[in-house]
């Protein structure tokens, strides 16, 4: 009998610890860092944060939309980095978008954060040389336009729909695209998210409000790769990094009926908000969307082989977490991955990088390691430290959580 769950028949990654995703999984494999000093901006000797997860260049590629004439009207970043992913995405796929098929592929690729660079860059114009805003300016700074360039690039005439839920956005668009495939509204999604938020003013916001790393007093700043520590003892914020993923997702009687190779079903989801906090994570509802995303799946706790967890490395957001691992899973939490720990916190896009890492991870039956984890003992996680661990996943747990109480968690499940 052919499930009905969605199936998942390409994804791509870019992230800091590089553009290809062979090479980044291998660096994973190896709990290599992306972070390093942040030179996205000048630096004044007092600006508060110094480090970053940044990605390579990827203007020496051969697609029309890294085309100097293209970059000069849509100067954001998330849409070269965006469309890239899908790019590489559908050729991982084999997948051909023809004009037949097109009225049934829908977009749900999306973005948290947008392209608000444009906009600053535009004010500082308007400011010091008194100079209008580029013509482009307004549609860099759509955050739906990501979504719509997508569309225009790949020919999708679906339903088309930019789904924002702060850290949870990626993730998210792989939940909303199972719904539309479930109703019937769509063959083909096209999924994941895109952020770049090393903007000044942003990166300073996330300092003033206690999110970003900050030293301890006293202590020396140390290597910036050691300072991303999920569920760790001494964790002082996340690191806040960039990047983008996609993935696509069809049902598996498309797949099968159009000979698209697949690996991973998407089985089970849940969704729930906080209702509590604006940006402090709650416990019951976090737990209830774990739980959710669980029975969705037709399987018990016990089933959950890994976890791939949100762990951005906050102190309340950690502990959080583990409690609510704790009240699913009991005194048998399964082994934990925290990937932030090697490429800091990319925002939206974080939970579709992410997802993509368990992805490879349950197709090579390996775990790639949390660094520089130090145990907490108020945290009793088996964290997958130090090195690469081998485990055959059958189905595996994805948290992500967002500003305003937005939570998602998916199971993954390996088709063999």
């Amino acid at each position: 009998m052919v499930s009905n769950k969605p199936v998942i028949i390409g994804y791509d990654a870019i992230s800091p610890l590089g553009i290809d995703l062979d090479d980044q999984w291998r660096r994973a494999l190896a709990g290599d860092s992306g972070i390093g000093p942040l030179s996205r901006f000048p630096l004044s000797p007092d600006f508060p944060v110094r480090i970053a997860g940044q990605v390579p260049a990827i203007d020496h590629l051969s697609y029309p939309f890294l085309s100097a004439r293209h970059q000069a009207s849509w100067s954001s970043p998330i849409f070269k980095y965006g469309m890239l992913s899908v790019a590489r995405a559908l050729e991982r796929s084999g997948l051909e978008i023809t004009p037949t098929l097109a009225p049934r592929v829908a977009v749900t690729y999306s973005s948290a954060i947008g392209g608000l660079d444009a906009v600053l860059k535009a004010d500082r114009r308007l400011q010091a040389e008194h100079k209008l805003p580029h013509p482009y300016t307004n549609p860099n700074a759509c955050i739906n336009m990501v979504g719509g360039k997508i569309a225009i690039q790949t020919g999708a005439q679906g339903p088309i729909v930019s789904t924002i839920t702060a850290c949870a956005t990626g993730l998210t668009s792989m939940l909303m695209g199972a719904m539309l495939l479930a109703q019937g509204k769509a063959d083909v999604v096209i999924c994941g998210a895109v952020d770049f938020a090393l903007v000044e003013p942003i990166v300073a916001g996330f300092y003033t409000m206690n999110g970003v790393f900050i030293p301890k007093e006293g202590e020396a700043e140390g290597a910036p790769q050691a300072a991303s520590r999920p569920f760790s003892a001494n964790r002082r914020g996340f690191i806040l990094s960039e990047g983008a993923g996609a993935v696509i997702l069809t049902s598996q009687a498309f797949a099968r009926s159009h000979g698209l190779p697949f690996t991973t079903e998407l089985a089970g989801w849940g969704m729930t908000s906080d209702a509590h906090h604006f940006v402090a994570p709650h416990l019951a509802t976090i737990r209830q969307c774990m739980a959710n995303a669980i029975l969705d799946a037709g399987i018990t706790p016990v089933d959950i082989a890994a976890v791939n967890a949100h762990a951005a490395s906050t102190r309340v957001g950690d502990q959080v977490e583990y409690d609510a691992l704790k009240a699913v899973f009991g005194p048998r939490i399964p082994p934990v991955t925290a990937n932030k720990s090697l490429i800091g916190h990319a925002m939206g896009a974080s939970s579709v990088i992410e997802s993509i890492l368990a992805i490879k991870a349950m197709e090579e039956e390996m775990l790639p390691p949390t660094i520089n984890y130090s145990p907490d003992p108020d945290i009793e996680i088996d964290c997958v430290a130090a090195t690469k661990r081998p485990l055959t996943q059958e189905h595996i747990l994805k948290n992500s959580f967002g500003f305003g109480g937005c939570n998602s968690c998916a199971v993954f499940k390996r088709v063999t």
